[in-house]
């Protein structure tokens, strides 16, 4: 990226700081395409799924913003996470984002703050010390950004006050938000821990834990801050307090790395509708690394709308967003050696259309809202066949309709071959034959992408426990246990 692009993306005016738009309403969902998800709760007690937002059972002035926010109809994981939260329950929730897990875990917290006895007693006030109510932490800047901007709707005309902290950001700044109080704060684990070593955060009235995309976050190298943050801190000890984990994919090792935060935990599993209804089309065309960029060209005339496209390294990205603009197309890019001005300007550009074209590498793969995203394209396979369903879990959102292309380059991607064979069967789609070939020549995939139908299977299952379970499909009582489970998260 040259010097004038990254001063004209810094000059940009941003966008006018508003709650509620006329057309800001939550983006319209497929709800047929739900109608069949296969949902699963295992544990002690679970308490009944709602059916409605009317009979969740909401503090009244949350009632009021889910009103507001136009949200007319619970999803899968709504239904079942927000009665799981009002009773107070531990929670780790399997679940693609794009499906309403941010609402599934704010409004029971904000409902149960806003009911609790202390909550007038303690009303936010100018503080050098800040002690939040609730901490929801996200692996990167733009996911607790987002669902910073989700709580403030939430929280709208209830006297909490959310406030968000990242690494990328002025110091100066967010310390001044932070000290007009925080109810709710939603942070990254880096820049929360420096926060807490000031001296500027304590946890100790912290009653309500959240980690969105978990299993990522404890994948990722953040284990050690996080427990850092839980266990050394002065925060509520399981059982003192609530914790709720959300993300798109559990495996064994994170599910146990995970229940180390949680007390009697239920564990909700909610399949993909990306594949149980087949919305996301899933194309692969064999092509040599030479020949990528006239493919691409070829696909992005091809398909209008909103197109993704993911790169292996941050260079690529740069070179190929430079090779799009110099062929006219309007292109930009997103990686991690960008300012978090210049991420955001990026992604606002991609969402609004002025820049149709967004290449990325996997920061972009898992856990932003964008959700009109018409094509997403491989440029560069992923190494494991989660990263290549979280990314295409990016279209196909909210019960839409999206594409997918992946160019496969043989040798390079050999080693993906059978894992992507086992999830085109799962999800119903043509195999093309060449993927067949490189899948018997390259032998088995170590871990078999299909999980009964989610994206994690309860590791205290065949254990005695004491426990229980069901299995409801979405029309309650035939049952269900189709659809591979996984495809959103993030870097």
């Amino acid at each position: 990226m040259n010097p004038q692009d990254r001063k004209e993306r810094l000059t940009v005016p941003k966008p006018k700081d508003v709650i509620f738009e006329k057309d800001s309403s939550q983006p319209a969902i497929n709800f047929d395409a739900y109608e069949h998800i296969p949902v699963k709760v295992t544990g002690d007690k679970a308490p009944q799924p709602i059916t409605t937002f009317s009979g969740a059972d909401l503090e009244k002035s949350v009632a009021a913003n889910v009103v507001r926010c136009r949200y007319k109809k619970p999803t899968p994981v709504q239904k079942y996470a927000i009665p799981i939260g009002l009773a107070g329950r531990d929670l780790m929730a399997c679940a693609q984002t794009g499906s309403g897990k941010t609402a599934a875990f704010c409004f029971p917290i904000i409902s149960l703050i806003l009911n609790s006895e202390d909550f007038a007693a303690t009303k936010s006030g100018y503080s050098r010390r800040v002690y939040p109510k609730a901490l929801i932490m996200g692996p990167t800047r733009e996911l607790t950004n987002q669902i910073y901007e989700e709580s403030r709707k939430f929280t709208y005309q209830t006297g909490l006050r959310p406030v968000v902290v990242y690494g990328g950001a002025p110091v100066l700044d967010q310390i001044r938000q932070l000290e007009r109080g925080v109810d709710i704060l939603v942070a990254t684990p880096g820049r929360l821990s420096s926060f807490i070593e000031r001296g500027r955060v304590s946890l100790s009235r912290t009653k309500y834990l959240v980690l969105d995309e978990a299993d990522r976050m404890l994948d990722m190298g953040f284990e050690p801050q996080i427990r850092s943050i839980v266990d050394a801190t002065d925060m509520p000890k399981p059982g003192s307090r609530q914790t709720l984990m959300f993300s798109a994919t559990f495996p064994k090792e994170i599910q146990e790395l995970a229940a180390d935060f949680m007390s009697n935990y239920l564990f909700l599993a909610v399949g993909r509708v990306g594949s149980s209804t087949n919305l996301i089309i899933q194309h692969f065309e064999e092509v040599e690394p030479g020949d990528k960029q006239k493919l691409l060209v070829s696909l992005v005339r091809a398909v209008p709308g909103l197109t993704l496209v993911f790169v292996e390294t941050k260079v690529w990205a740069d070179r190929l967003e430079h090779f799009l603009v110099q062929n006219k197309f309007p292109a930009t890019t997103i990686h991690g050696d960008l300012s978090q001005e210049e991420r955001e300007y990026s992604l606002e550009q991609f969402r609004c259309g002025a820049k149709p074209i967004l290449v990325a590498t996997d920061v972009a793969s898992r856990g932003l809202d964008i959700p009109h995203v018409t094509h997403v394209i491989n440029y560069d396979l992923p190494r494991d066949i989660e990263s290549y369903v979280h990314r295409i879990g990016r279209t196909g959102r909210a019960g839409k309709k999206g594409i997918t292309t992946a160019f496969f380059s043989p040798g390079k991607d050999s080693n993906l071959a059978q894992a992507l064979v086992d999830l085109l069967k799962e999800t119903n789609q043509e195999v093309p034959e060449f993927l067949v070939e490189e899948a018997k020549a390259a032998g088995p995939y170590s871990t078999p992408p299909a999980r009964r139908g989610f994206g994690g299977r309860d590791v205290r299952e065949g254990h005695s426990r004491g426990g229980g379970e069901f299995v409801i499909s979405g029309d309650y009582g035939r049952g269900g246990d189709t659809g591979y489970g996984g495809g959103d998260a993030y870097d």
